[in-house]
């Protein structure tokens, strides 16, 4: 028979073990709830991201804005303290088979793919085997940077590539419907594909100027030197690596995995043509990947700042690449802000889908919102902006401006059509106009099929109070310019 005093001790023991058990499934459900409030608080607080001095704050659920903005599906991660702190999927991902977005669904990263794609050059660099200042037709095998004389006296390097500010042209890229032909990358950097050709037009180094077509120049030096196709690289040397498994730069998308993948959507909410494009340009437009997938390499580029040593790349490296240049670009990504708040960021825009990234380098913290549709920005910004608020991260804010009335007549004299100063992805001419009516100025964007109000602050400053764009016009001697959000400038032509 067994002495109950001599089980005693053990009694007891088990006692405390069963208490620790208890309070500590208590405190982890309280955890779990804890995030559960925070999701809730944050998809039940947008907000205009610009409101009038006086007004009311009025809030709003992701589900509404979803609505208004006709966006059909929604994917976000956050990253809190270098980890992954939670992610979830709002909406459809195709409305033609009722698919729902999952945290599985892959989106097009648009030129997310850029910063990425970016890591692949740089092991390449890390290694050895390419060299950062270097001219890249030294690297160059079937396919030269044709020299003229821009390059006389300096050169295409793979730096300038990086940064924008090589002087190459092409902006973006519109892509390839699934029933067009499938340029290969030498013949879109010859423009035999539905692009200009890719060249340098202006002194390499001398200015900042986005450029796709820079890009797809460094996938072609990726390429020859690494003797592999960028999506097999990348996949062996990066994706992987990173455990990226929901990622890909195979273009066309192969077939396994379309049920994975999220159909596009237009401004209007309507599905696009053939589920999305395709894109040959696959360094600056072709990844398709998952919020999650992108957080992972948000946490590496913070865990190797943090001091990992066997990360993707070498913390000296890292550094370069956070290093600011020519219109605060670092080597891939953009950054903003200094010290102990700098962040490496990047949006993405592709036919369909709209996106963006935004991580702090030594905070650990990290936002990633993808949406299926061109529509996609607004809310997005709207997601984004309540995230930041809920965590006082400082990386978006609700802006509260002042406006005032003006007379009809001081709006029709910005009537007209304004064409843009800059380069075009295709070399046509942009063209938007504005015209008043009902006492307001609308802008009138015809080539992507978008028409916004603009707000005045002053006689010669605007606003759309939807998303914070900024208009500024300049009265000339024998016409009338304006620039949007203090970059791109346009002139009336009639």
């Amino acid at each position: 028979m067994y002495n109950f005093k001599s089980i005693k001790p053990c009694y007891s023991i088990i006692l405390v073990l069963l208490s620790t058990i208890i309070v500590y499934s208590c405190e982890h459900k309280e955890k779990v709830e804890s995030v559960e409030d925070e999701i809730s608080a944050i998809e039940n607080s947008l907000t205009n991201p610009v409101i009038v001095k006086g007004e009311n704050l009025v809030l709003f659920s992701i589900e509404d804005r979803m609505k208004l903005h006709k966006v059909p599906g929604v994917s976000i991660a956050v990253v809190k303290d270098g980890k992954l702190h939670w992610t979830k999927a709002y909406g459809i991902a195709n409305t033609e088979t009722g698919t729902l977005v999952d945290s599985a669904t892959l989106f097009q990263a648009g030129s997310i793919s850029k910063p990425v794609a970016a890591l692949g050059a740089l092991k390449l660099v890390q290694e050895g085997k390419i060299d950062l200042d270097t001219d890249v037709n030294n690297y160059l095998k079937n396919w030269k940077v044709e020299e003229n004389r821009f390059t006389e006296k300096e050169k295409v390097t793979l730096r300038r590539l990086l940064t924008h500010t090589a002087g190459m042209t092409v902006h973006g890229f519109p892509g390839y419907k699934p029933t067009d032909k499938f340029p290969s990358i030498i013949k879109v950097l010859d423009g035999k594909g539905n692009t200009p050709k890719i060249f340098v037009d202006t002194i390499p180094g001398s200015i900042w100027r986005y450029s796709g077509g820079g890009y797809t120049v460094m996938e072609k030096v990726v390429e020859d030197v690494s003797g592999q196709p960028l999506e097999t690289y990348l996949k062996e040397n990066i994706l992987m690596p990173l455990g990226m498994t929901n990622s890909t730069y195979s273009q066309p998308l192969p077939e396994k995995l379309h049920q994975q993948a999220s159909a596009a959507y237009d401004r209007g909410g309507n599905l696009i043509e053939g589920l999305w494009h395709n894109y040959p340009e696959q360094a600056a437009a072709g990844l398709w990947t998952t919020p999650t997938d992108l957080a992972k390499y948000c946490m590496e580029i913070q865990r190797i700042e943090a001091g990992k040593t066997n990360g993707i790349l070498s913390k000296k490296t890292v550094d370069k690449m956070l290093t600011k240049h020519e219109n605060n670009w670092g080597l891939g990504p953009s950054l903003a802000d200094d010290g102990n708040s700098l962040r490496f960021q990047h949006g993405g825009k592709n036919a369909g889908f709209t996106n963006n990234m935004i991580a702090f380098a030594y905070k650990g913290n990290a936002v990633i919102v993808m949406t299926n549709a061109d529509n996609g920005g607004k809310l997005m910004n709207e997601i984004i902006t309540s995230i930041s608020e809920h965590y006082d991260w400082d990386i978006a804010q609700q802006r509260v401006v002042e406006t005032v009335s003006l007379a009809t007549e001081a709006l029709n004299k910005f009537n007209g059509k304004y064409k843009y100063l800059g380069n075009t992805r295709d070399g046509s001419d942009y063209i938007v106009e504005l015209v008043t009516k009902e006492g307001k100025l609308l802008v009138i964007d015809e080539n992507n099929g978008e028409e916004d109000i603009i707000t005045p602050m002053s006689e010669t400053s605007f606003i759309d109070l939807s998303d914070g764009d900024e208009v500024v016009f300049t009265e000339r001697a024998d016409t009338i310019e304006f620039t949007f959000n203090k970059y791109y400038s346009y002139r009336r032509v009639e």
